[in-house]
């Protein structure tokens, strides 16, 4: 590979890291041709984005972005390494825990995930992965929470109504006996 070449990859995963807040370092050392172009459909149909690259040159990339911000990262760059690109922090964990399950092995292994500033490392984080909600979710459930309380109440005062309204009859029905 060229001095060109190196450089041209360096930019594409420049460009890709700056585009996706979620990525995943995986190793896809022991699968065979087969697989890799299977999981590189599955990848394709969820909208998650693979590439194969050196780990020299995916490092030399993310540290011209900003080397302190993905330094937990570098730990995981060793053997072979495939990124998986997604907005999604939780569809590449799924599509890789439905690899597995498919094919029957526990491969590919997870080395990293980058979600969102933190980085989960190790295969064992791939369970907690799985389970993440999108800030979507998250949302939906903090505005549930704020909902509830205004519906407690709003309960309340039309069954303080009702209260006031009884009361008002049996002090009437009192009076007139």
């Amino acid at each position: 590979m060229t001095k060109d070449q190196k450089n041209e990859v360096i930019e594409v995963l420049k460009d890709k890291f700056s585009q996706y807040n979620n990525f995943y370092v995986t190793n896809t050392e022991s699968l065979t041709v087969e697989q890799v172009g299977k999981l590189r459909r599955i990848c394709f149909s969820k909208k998650v984005e693979m590439r194969v690259a050196k780990n020299t040159l995916i490092k030399k990339a993310l540290e011209s972005l900003n080397g302190d911000k993905y330094a937990n990262v570098y730990e995981s760059l060793n053997g072979v390494t495939a990124l998986l690109f997604s907005e999604s922090a939780k569809d590449p964990a799924l599509i890789l825990t439905t690899f597995r399950k498919d094919s029957n092995q526990d491969k590919p292994v997870l080395k990293a995930a980058f979600i969102d500033g933190d980085v989960f490392a190790g295969d064992d984080q791939l369970k907690v992965l799985t389970t993440l909600k999108s800030k979507q979710d998250l949302i939906g459930e903090i505005i549930g929470l704020l909902q509830s309380p205004a519906k407690n109440v709003i309960s309340a005062l039309n069954a303080g109504n009702k209260l006031a309204g009884l009361i008002k009859a049996l002090e009437e029905r009192a009076a007139a006996n």
